[in-house]
């Protein structure tokens, strides 16, 4: 409803706006375009025909200007065939009939045409608003619309906005009922939404006090039975223990009665005690071979796995080795077909070439030709243009000369009187008394323009001198003073700006030489590191988008085995994992840093590859000093650490850090 109103203003707007400026532009004499109804689209065809004729008003006398009645021709001229009457689009006042009978509509491309073909009178329009006159004008459509165009327009517009504004006015009328309707509608379902919010807020607080409660009561019960489980354990445990003590004071009891001599049995205890330690220490030398073998066994064990791994690993390059062989066997028939095809097109092309120069120069002799009537015929033109122009402008010049010396005259003996006057006035002279005294003859005197010119330049020297400055001297000391300071100055800043240009020349020499040497040991522990990772394979580090390398940037090249080479975006995830790992890793084997965290970096990896990041942390802990702190949840990774450190929750809502130490409690089972 809202964009309907809006929409209803605007036409209004627009239609009000239209209404004055068509009352505004109406003349008092009613003129005859007020009363000319056009079809849409055909202003400017209307235009074009009457111009600002349509300005006239209708008359019926002979002492005014205007459209007067007269009876139709005898025998209308028809028009030419691809033209239509334009009065089938317009209607207008009787008094207009004999105009309009003689206008056609065509075309703008048939106007050129058909205009040979007009009869007097006729003239042919273009819905654009071109015009072909019978007496050989035409007035083309990019010239602009007429005045009567405009206004036609302006009256097509303004009835098409009064009927879409009633239109308009209908719908907004109707969108205002429903818009009643169902503003009633939402008030009710808003009244009733509201009472089922706050039934909905009532019940969700019943509910979760009642949630709270029973909350408590089961953590009480809880609490309750447990100490009941405590208790009555403690109890059996206690009972057990009094009845285990009793048993044993009276077989105490019992052996105290039947022990022999104590020192026999203190003897006896001695020589069981050297034979238990003679087994022990057996037992010691052969759980030291035991272990020695078991740990070959698993080294064995490990080497026969890596040795299987390798071996399906070169198993399924040499499957695809075969693949890849297959396809380029595949590819280089289907381009030797493409080949034997391709070597028979050029043939083809310089027969079709010969044909087409064949035909360019037979059509640049046609244009050469042509060309040569058309310099001719124009420089004919031009020729008679320039005489044309000469003549024109000698009679021009003739006349402007003749103005001139008539005006030059009167200005003469106007100079000359007002000279003889001032001469009087100055000298108390006539002008042959003074011409006599100075003893100048007139023809070596310079001209008045030259006096002028110099009597000005003296004027102008003598006020650019200006008044007499005391201070000169002074002021001369001081900008000396000041120049001296100024040059010294800017000797200092040259030599300053020198020496900083050739700091920078200098570090950015040396950051050059660092960044390449740091960069090629980079590139070298990561092209290693990544065949370790991937059993194979080439990876390189490359500068690019520029030659400099302080301003190039860096891209990562990999080429794990079995694929071809590409950036890392285009490898999977578990590959972009990798691959980052050994950079990572690179960077530190070039600078090692004392400690490095790694938040779930074995997260997108599987088991085998899990292996692998941990067989490499693992030489990165001898080959360097850092201590890696990783975090995870992957079994795998935490059974190869040194140390784990986990949260646990002994009791509820109460967390708890544990600590194992695997190296401690690989050698505690030893």
């Amino acid at each position: 409803w809202c964009r309907v109103t809006i929409w209803t203003v605007a036409m209004g707007a627009e239609a009000a706006a239209l209404a004055r400026l068509v009352a505004r532009e109406s003349s008092p004499d009613a003129q005859l375009l007020d009363r000319v109804q056009v079809a849409p689209g055909f202003e400017r065809a209307v235009g074009a025909a009457f111009a600002d004729d349509l300005s006239r008003p209708e008359i019926e006398g002979a002492e005014s200007s205007g459209w007067t009645s007269l009876p139709d021709y005898d025998a209308i001229s028809t028009l030419p065939d691809q033209a239509t009457p334009l009065r089938a689009h317009v209607t207008a006042p009787p008094v207009l009939s004999r105009r309009l009978a003689q206008v056609g509509l065509c075309a703008a491309e048939l106007g050129s045409q058909l205009q040979a073909s007009l009869r007097p009178g006729q003239r042919l329009v273009s819905v654009e608003g071109d015009l072909w006159r019978w007496d050989g004008l035409r007035i083309a459509a990019s010239d602009g619309s007429s005045a009567a165009a405009l206004r036609l327009e302006q009256f097509n517009r303004l009835a098409e906005l009064k009927q879409a504004e009633s239109q308009a006015i209908k719908r907004a009328e109707e969108a205002q009922q429903q818009l009643t309707q169902l503003s009633a509608r939402l008030a009710e379902l808003s009244e009733a939404a509201q009472t089922a919010r706050a039934a909905r807020q009532e019940a969700d607080r019943l509910l979760a006090d009642a949630g709270r409660a029973q909350s408590r009561a089961e953590a009480e019960q809880n609490l309750i039975a447990g100490r009941v489980d405590t208790l009555t354990l403690a109890a059996a445990r206690h009972n057990d223990e009094a009845e285990a003590a009793r048993v044993r004071v009276e077989e105490a009891e019992t052996a105290l009665s039947e022990l022999p001599d104590v020192s026999a049995a203190r003897s006896d205890l001695e020589e069981l005690r050297a034979g238990v330690e003679d087994a022990r220490a057996a037992m010691l030398a052969q759980r030291s071979v035991f272990d020695e073998l078991r740990r070959v066994g698993e080294a064995r064990i490990r080497r026969a796995q890596e040795v299987a791994k390798d071996l399906s690993g070169w198993r399924h390059r040499l499957t695809t080795a075969e693949q890849r062989r297959v396809e380029l066997t595949d590819r280089l028939m289907t381009l030797q077909q493409e080949r034997s095809k391709a070597e028979a097109v050029p043939s083809t092309l310089e027969a079709e070439r010969v044909d087409v120069n064949n035909a360019l120069k037979q059509a640049e002799m046609r244009k050469t030709a042509a060309s040569d009537a058309l310099s001719a015929a124009e420089r004919e033109m031009r020729a008679a243009a320039d005489t044309e122009r000469g003549a024109e402008r000698a009679a021009s010049e003739a006349r402007e000369a003749g103005a001139a010396a008539q005006a030059r005259a009167e200005a003469a003996e106007g100079m000359v009187q007002a000279a003889a006057t001032r001469i009087a006035e100055e000298q108390q002279k006539t002008p042959n008394e003074l011409l006599e005294a100075i003893e100048v003859l007139p023809e070596d005197m310079p001209s008045v323009d030259a006096l002028d010119v110099e009597v000005n330049r003296l004027k102008r020297q003598r006020e650019a001198l200006g008044a007499v400055n005391l201070r000169a001297e002074e002021d001369a000391r001081e900008v000396a003073a000041e120049n001296e300071t100024l040059a010294k100055e800017k000797t200092d800043l040259e030599e300053a700006i020198h020496t900083l240009r050739t700091g920078i020349a200098s570090l950015n020499k040396e950051g050059r030489a660092r960044l390449l040497a740091a960069f090629e040991d980079v590139n070298k522990n990561f092209s290693t590191l990544f065949r370790h990772l991937f059993a194979g394979g080439e990876a390189n580090l490359v500068l690019v988008e520029s030659d400099d390398p302080l301003e190039a940037g860096l891209e990562i090249m990999c080429q794990p085995p079995g694929k071809k080479l590409s950036t890392l975006s285009l490898l999977s995830g578990g590959e972009q994992t990798l691959t980052a790992l050994a950079l990572i890793f690179g960077v530190f084997l070039t600078n090692p840093a004392p400690i490095c965290v790694l938040d779930e970096v074995d997260a997108p990896l599987d088991d085998a590859n899990v292996s692998r990041f941990c067989d490499l942390l693992d030489e990165m802990c001898r080959r360097t000093d850092t201590r890696f702190l990783i975090i995870t949840h992957n079994a795998v990774t935490m059974s190869r650490m040194d140390r784990l450190f986990g949260v646990t929750m002994a009791e509820p809502g109460v967390s708890q850090l544990v600590s194992v130490d695997l190296k401690k409690a690989e050698s505690l089972v030893a």
